[in-house]
């Protein structure tokens, strides 16, 4: 007679039944991807201070910039405070307990990995007052 703890260890190891911490990880993680990416989007091109160039037609890959004042000190802030959040969640993720198990069990690290980007309480439901993530925002933060 099995007990409920052995019948759990009977079962084979799934990759993809992510505990939800990581899954909860990686929400946050992809949520704050496209913090950034929204925030990033409003400001300007250089963070300092810039009289800009001209464009070179000739040269492709010259393309021109404007003017700009660069950013302002609170916009610096919350960039850098989103970068170091998203590294701190990018850790999370990527250090989880899940992958070494993974790993022991011979699974596709791969696999498994663009499958958590996918699951089911892992990817942000669009928000009306913003605009909605699309599936290369999810990709990329993972």
């Amino acid at each position: 007679m099995s007990t409920p703890a052995s019948a759990a260890e009977d079962m084979p190891f799934d990759p993809k039944d992510f505990p939800k911490d990581l899954l909860a990880a990686q929400l946050k993680l992809a949520e704050l991807y496209a913090a950034l990416r929204g925030h990033q989007a409003r400001l300007p091109w250089s963070r300092d201070a810039d009289d800009g160039w001209p464009e070179e037609p000739e040269r492709w890959h010259r393309r021109g910039r404007p003017k700009t004042a660069g950013w302002d000190a609170a916009d610096s802030e919350v960039y850098d405070g989103l970068w170091e959040a998203l590294r701190k969640a990018a850790e999370a993720v990527q250090g989880h307990k899940h992958w070494q198990l993974c790993q022991q069990h011979g699974a596709d690290l791969v696999a498994a990995r663009q499958a958590l980007k996918n699951a089911e309480g892992a990817v942000p439901a669009p928000n009306k007052d913003e605009a909605a993530l699309d599936k290369d925002d999810v990709e990329r933060a993972a």
